[in-house]
């Protein structure tokens, strides 16, 4: 158990620990400006093909943005998201790169500020009692602290970027209630209580948006029937062979829920 604790501690604090962005991938100079912005849920780990130039950001030529810019080649897409970003990133390396010119922006940020890799590594490592004390804590913090800080970013947002639709794309639940988890199995307890965390998240998330009078995309509803460790899985399980992308969306998690959901909410381009 220890030599499989430290597997996974050096691994999700990796994750956790990235934040510094790489540079945007050239595009197009023609076309709306889309800017996407937000952590390893934005950036696309999970679902593979990343591009080198993005480094340690891991950002998928999978991820949601580019999915929509595919069905909606009249934007140019300038992505700065990078995986581990918390909120102080976000404002630090990534805000710089909207302008009045700016017509769409996307965020999904918040995880990493409420201590996801902690509370992933606890409840994978520690018994069922640990695993609820952390969750139940970080829960409160997404409820409450949590919407003051993402309500304050969005408001930054808008004033960089007046003319633009702003859509925060929030956490879905993540795990399966029963089923295989790979590596390493969850309790039932356990697992409730990590899909608490989840909807506190949604819930801070959501209140914050109203906050700021930005558009909110819940992604509870579309991952239902599809989490981690269950039969039709959107969501990685536990592969100690690829620590960063345990719990994130795999390929289909991007396709056919985060790209599906903002093609049906952001409308046509």
């Amino acid at each position: 158990m220890r030599k499989l604790t430290t597997a996974l501690v050096t691994g999700l604090m990796a994750l956790a620990g990235t934040g510094a962005v790489a540079g945007a991938p050239a595009q197009a100079a023609t076309g709306a400006e889309y800017v996407a912005l937000g952590d390893s849920y934005a950036s696309g780990v999970g679902a593979a093909s990343y591009e080198a130039s993005s480094g340690d950001c891991q950002r998928s030529a999978n991820n949601y943005p580019n999915q929509y810019v595919a069905e909606h080649p009249s934007y140019r897409l300038k992505d700065v998201t990078c995986s581990g970003a918390a909120i102080a990133d976000v404002r630090s390396t990534q805000l710089s790169a909207l302008s009045d010119k700016t017509s769409l922006v996307t965020l999904t940020v918040g995880g990493n500020d409420a201590q996801f890799a902690t509370v992933v590594q606890d409840c994978l490592t520690e018994d069922d009692a640990t695993c609820a004390t952390v969750t139940e804590r970080m829960s409160n913090y997404a409820k409450n602290q949590l919407v003051t800080k993402l309500a304050s970013l969005y408001k930054d947002i808008k004033a960089r970027a007046p003319h633009a639709r702003v859509f925060v794309m929030g956490y879905p639940r993540t795990l399966a209630p029963s089923g295989s988890c790979g590596a390493i199995d969850l309790s039932a307890t356990k697992r409730a209580a990590m899909n608490g965390m989840a909807d506190a998240l949604a819930e801070g998330t959501k209140a914050a948006a109203k906050a700021a009078s930005v558009h909110f995309i819940d992604m509870r509803a579309q991952f239902t029937g599809h989490g981690a460790c269950g039969s039709d899985p959107w969501i990685h399980g536990v592969d100690l062979s690829d620590l960063t992308e345990i719990f994130h969306p795999n390929l289909v998690g991007y396709t056919k829920g985060y790209a599906v959901k903002l093609n049906a909410t952001a409308g046509v381009g």
